[in-house]
């Protein structure tokens, strides 16, 4: 059973956090925030439902992370396990890696741990939540002895420049700081490093329906 406190920092008062992992108990808590931090025009049908949310604690509860403070969850993390190929995975979208979030592709003898989710609660991301379930994941990935976590995330802040810039020269830019990406960028600081964009990854007008695929390895394996 996974948990851990310990304490994050909100206009420099210290606060006691738990991590550890989500319950049944949990998912009334959990789709509000889904709506929370994924308010329209992102699609509705796209944040969490109970089915989802139980196949996730039955399958994989190792995988299901969630924070709280004072009792309430304020952010959340999910995963599976599967075996990565890095020739293979540079072609498939987040619905063929995660069986559209209801993870029944669960391969407990895989290799990699791959992220399905990642949301914070809006008032609660200036204490650095995100960041802290990814590191959380991470233990994970260590304790299995998995060779590395691996994902897609979006890259939303392409649309601005897509008429001008391919996608590899956005990421180029990222990387040499010409840009910013809210989602690539807070991934950087999380640790995680970029193994290639993926075409029609997801439905994301923003990101032109590319995913960055960013792994972090096990520095055990």
């Amino acid at each position: 059973m996974f948990r851990k406190e310990l304490y994050l920092f909100n206009d420099g008062i210290p606060v006691k956090t738990v991590f550890r992992q989500y319950t049944q108990t949990d998912f009334e808590q959990l789709l509000l925030i889904q709506k929370e931090s994924f308010p329209p025009p992102f699609p509705s049908e796209l944040w969490w439902n109970t089915d989802q949310l139980q196949n996730h604690v039955n399958f994989f509860p190792e995988g299901a992370i969630c924070a709280e403070i004072d009792g309430r969850i304020i952010g959340s993390m999910t995963g599976l396990i599967v075996q990565f190929d890095h020739n293979v995975h540079q072609y498939h979208s987040w619905e063929d890696a995660t069986d559209n979030g209801y993870i029944t592709n669960h391969l407990p003898s895989g290799n990699s741990l791959y992220v399905v989710d990642i949301c914070v609660a809006p008032s609660y991301r200036k204490l650095g939540v995100g960041k802290w379930l990814m590191q959380s994941m991470y233990e994970i990935v260590i304790s299995l002895n998995l060779e590395r976590l691996i994902g897609g995330g979006r890259v939303p802040g392409y649309h601005k420049v897509s008429k001008d810039h391919s996608i590899n020269e956005y990421v180029d830019a990222i990387l040499t700081g010409k840009l910013k990406d809210p989602v690539m960028s807070f991934l950087l600081h999380c640790g995680r490093t970029p193994v290639c964009p993926v075409e029609n990854y997801l439905e994301d007008e923003d990101s032109c329906h590319y995913g960055m695929l960013m792994e972090w390895k096990n520095p055990f394996t």
